[in-house]
């Protein structure tokens, strides 16, 4: 029992919950505009904290390892992309759902959960927070732009409008700027408030969720899936992960670099972020789609926790057993 606890985040049965409350009762009419409202109002709070999160300091200690950030941001920004537009071939997938997969593919890497497993599994911290940050600061912009360029490429989405890049500018890099610079003043309060600003996190992700399966459920979005389907989405997520796992680390060991650095590279490279590609999803994509489109992201999300927490275990159990043999 206790391990299940360990492998499943709890935040996971609260996104459950909420795309129950959504398939349940959904936000319809005035109480969608209100939850849309709502849910707007979390995520600028949410990356307005975001920034002030971000230490300088941390970021000129971890910014020497150029070598490997570039390898993170490949991976992040080049490979996953590619194994994108591969899965797009896939026909037994729903077109919602598929369109999902490739937008889960161009999203940047996690912040929180790749700088702790990269703490547990004993690598490089400062070198994470830097490529962890740095990738999803950068992936405000290159995102879209990979949305733009490859979903209506493939015909899963169309060209991003003003009104798209007003928004990520407006909700997203402009509140995380804002942050960042006011973080000489409130810094402090963020760094001793660190449970609050997590629940402030999840808070905010939970209410756009809430108000995206409201809209796709309105449109019919359970009667378009099936359990297969499902299934089937959850074994493309795990095998996407599985080789990017081992493509992580095979270059980290190609290019010679320390252990240290290689786990960075397997925790930052491999990670996609739930924090930015809820908000982005229902500003780049109709609120009808974006259900659908969220499915990859939420199972990928989950998926990705649990292996890494088995990952980082692992390596650090190595670590502490390479110890007792040199103290033998």
């Amino acid at each position: 029992m206790t391990r299940l606890r360990e492998l499943i985040d709890p935040f996971l049965l609260l996104l459950l919950g909420t795309v129950a409350l959504a398939s349940l009762l959904p936000a319809r009419g005035d109480g969608a505009r209100i939850a849309d409202a709502v849910a707007d109002a979390g995520i600028v709070l949410l990356f307005f904290l975001h920034g002030a999160k971000l230490s300088r300091a941390a970021i000129w200690d971890g910014a020497k390892a150029w070598r490997l950030h570039l390898a993170v941001l490949a991976t992040t920004f080049a490979v996953f992309p590619l194994l994108g537009l591969a899965s797009q071939q896939i026909g037994a997938v729903p077109d919602g759902m598929r369109a999902g997969l490739l937008f889960l593919t161009l999203l940047p890497s996690t912040v929180q959960s790749s700088i702790a497993f990269t703490a547990i599994a004993r690598g490089n911290v400062a070198a994470a927070v830097v490529s962890a940050s740095f990738s999803n600061l950068l992936g405000i912009v290159l995102t879209p732009l990979l949305v733009a360029l490859l979903m209506q490429r493939t015909g899963s989405g169309s060209l991003i409008s003003l009104a798209s890049v007003e928004g990520i500018v407006l909700q997203l890099l402009l509140p995380f700027l804002i942050g960042h610079l006011a973080r000489p003043w409130i810094g402090g309060f963020v760094a001793r408030h660190k449970a609050m600003i997590g629940r402030v996190d999840r808070g905010s992700i939970l209410l756009v969720v809430y108000a995206a399966f409201s809209a796709a459920v309105v449109e019919g979005l359970w009667q378009t899936v099936s359990a297969g389907e499902m299934a089937l989405l959850a074994g493309l997520c795990v095998a996407l992960l599985a080789v990017v796992l081992c493509f992580t680390w095979g270059l980290g060991r190609m290019m010679g670099l320390a252990r240290a650095e290689r786990i960075v590279l397997v925790f930052c490279g491999s990670k996609k972020s739930l924090a930015t590609g809820v908000p982005m999803a229902g500003l780049l994509f109709p609120a009808s789609s974006v259900g659908a489109i969220l499915l990859p992201v939420m199972l990928f999300h989950q998926i990705q926790l649990m292996a890494c927490a088995v990952l980082a275990r692992r390596y650090s159990a190595q670590v502490d057993k390479a110890d007792t043999d040199l103290d033998i």
